[in-house]
């Protein structure tokens, strides 16, 4: 009995053992000899694996014996990376050094863990030389004698010489040979690499996955690479930037074939993922004066295999509104991408309104054709064809408008961030010289828009915009609203009621044929998600030609923004300055900057 006792005895202490956890890790310290460089030890502390596992309470044995012996490499590559090559680091666990435990016996409980880093001195550079370079190649400055030796810039000249040989074609330019030494008497590093160009590559087959509804035929003339080309990296990004904006592709990847073919083409695959087909949205924003705007949309991409988009859209205006009634627009629009190259679209579209203004009130249809064209990443040009017939009731009676336009438009976006923009500029011209028919007068509308964004440091932006609009041809009388001009609200002047400014006119008002305004604002960051807006508006409205005889208005007002996935959410309060057309304060709410 007492045999049996004493067995278990031992059994339940051997349990209650196991059963204890072992003891955790107390300490970690670094330590740093021989330097003050307080950006260096914050680096070398910033990629430790051991102090990673501290922060995440990763704590097992077994984690941190494997943190300490890659830190081992981690912190060498980080002192490699500033140009230190003679640094020591001893990594001791209960003071034992990591790198010797064996590691079929690797600790079964840590309670300290000390590492010490020596950086030693800083390396700069002593010779650096890479051969041959290809023609107006350039290398960084900081790759230079006398400079830090970060192994991060030998890397970055490395890759700016195989870049300047692939934009001359050659695409398989690669390293073939590779010297660096580091004299540790003297603290330099000499580097010393060659390069192999290889031939100068075309462009060769263009290998489309079957993985697309989009006909490959499209894709291949929508990416507008043209084999037998000479290779360019700039038109392979550009092929890849082109399939994006289709709106057709979730992901496009173009990759590049491994080898050459007999005849130094190179082959090109195409791998893309279809982007959902169908979409719908809706979007709302109110004034305190416009009223509510209601809007949705149906998007059906790539209807007939071709990238194409088919969008129907409506919208219903001034609701609760208290400057005029109810408008309500449908639309409808097909785009199909490179029709007349891979930089062009052609878009057709149909639009029927029922507008009731202040000053007008018209029945609409237009039936419209255009082709635009990409120059540049920031350049775009479009030419219409659009015909357009409405039933107008004004001030002076009921007419009846049949007009053929020929838009034409000059779009140069220069834009950090279209939706909050904080650098950049952005021009929009548009030239719509129009024929009546059926006894409608003929003539011209010239309208320019431009803004400017200018940022002092991260949290401060200037932005500024200038409108200026002209009717040329017919007279007041008998020119359609479509093509007058009125000012005040969210496009124009904030802090005046919509539409507000006109033209006097015997028996009332009429818009103007020429429109003038200015817009400032200053955008201050308060928070990386909220942001202060203070702005001021101008506008000026004329019923001649010429900006004769009009009439000024101004408001001025604050806003704040919070920032979403969308971009920005807008909340303006304003008031009128000046003029006559405005009284007490409004408010306006939307999605983006107000410009």
């Amino acid at each position: 009995m007492q045999g049996k006792m004493s067995l278990f005895a031992a059994c339940a202490l051997a349990a209650l053992l196991v059963g204890m956890p072992s003891k955790a890790l107390e300490t970690l310290d670094f330590n740093f000899a021989n330097t003050t460089d307080s950006a260096l030890t914050e680096a070398l502390e910033r990629v430790s694996s051991l102090q990673a596992a501290k922060s995440e309470g990763r704590i097992d044995p077994a984690d941190l014996y494997a943190a300490a012996l890659t830190d081992y490499r981690s912190l060498t590559d980080a002192l490699y990376a500033r140009g230190h090559y003679s640094g020591v680091i001893r990594i001791q666990i209960d003071g034992r050094e990591a790198a010797l435990i064996p590691p079929l016996a690797p600790p079964t409980q840590i309670t300290a863990i000390t590492v010490t880093i020596d950086p030693g001195p800083p390396f700069r550079f002593g010779q650096t030389t890479i051969a041959p370079l290809a023609p107006n190649s350039k290398l960084p400055e900081t790759f230079a004698q006398g400079r830090p030796a970060g192994a991060g810039v030998v890397t970055e000249a490395a890759v700016a010489a195989i870049d300047g040989w692939r934009a001359k074609s050659h695409a398989k330019a690669l390293i073939n040979k590779e010297e660096i030494t580091a004299n540790h008497a003297e603290h330099r590093l000499d580097v010393a690499l060659g390069i192999d160009p290889g031939p100068a590559v075309t462009f060769g087959r263009l290998i489309i996955s079957d993985s697309s509804s989009v006909r490959p035929s499209r894709i291949q003339a929508i990416a507008g690479l043209s084999e037998d080309a000479p290779f360019d990296p700039a038109a392979l990004a550009k092929a890849a930037d082109r399939l994006r904006r289709t709106g057709a592709f979730r992901s496009v990847a173009l990759t590049e074939a491994d080898t050459l073919n007999a005849d130094n083409s190179l082959d090109i695959a195409v791998s893309v993922i279809d982007e959902t087909p169908r979409r719908y949205g809706a979007g709302a924003e109110l004034s305190s004066f416009e009223g509510l705007t209601l809007s949705g949309f149906w998007l059906h991409r790539n209807a007939l295999g071709w990238a194409d988009r088919f969008r129907i859209e409506g919208e219903i205006a001034g609701l609760g509104g208290s400057t005029s009634g109810t408008d309500y627009t449908l639309s409808a629009l097909f785009e199909r991408p490179a029709v007349y190259g891979p930089d062009t679209r052609f878009t057709a579209r149909v639009d029927l309104a029922s507008l009731d203004e202040t000053d007008y009130s018209s029945n609409s249809f237009k039936l419209g054709f255009s082709a635009s064209k990409e120059y540049s990443d920031t350049l775009t040009a479009e030419l219409g064809i659009l015909y357009s017939a409405s039933h107008v009731r004004n001030v002076f009676g009921t007419t009846d408008f049949r007009l053929l336009q020929f838009p034409f438009s000059l779009v140069s976006d220069h834009r950090d961030a279209p939706l909050d923009p904080r650098n950049g500029s952005y021009i929009n011209a548009v030239l719509t010289p129009f024929a009546g028919l059926t006894n409608t007068a003929s003539g011209a509308r010239l309208t320019l828009d431009a803004r400017g964004y200018v940022s002092a440091g991260e949290a401060l932006t200037f932005a500024a915009r200038g409108q200026i609009g002209a009717v040329f041809g017919p007279s007041l009388a008998n020119t359609a609203p479509e093509f007058l001009f009125w000012s005040g609200g969210g496009g124009s002047v904030r802090g005046q009621p919509y539409q507000s400014l006109s033209v006097a006119v015997p028996g009332g008002t009429t818009g103007g044929r020429s429109f003038a305004s200015l817009s400032l604002e200053t955008r201050t960051d308060l928070s990386p998600t909220l942001g202060l807006v203070a702005f001021a508006d101008a506008g000026y409205i004329s019923g001649n030609t010429d900006f004769s005889n009009g009439n000024w208005h101004a408001g001025a007002g604050i806003g704040m923004r919070y920032d979403t996935p969308l971009g920005p959410l807008r909340f303006d309060l304003a008031g009128p300055i000046s003029g006559t057309t405005g009284d007490g304060a409004q408010i306006y709410i939307g999605i983006g900057q107000a410009f």
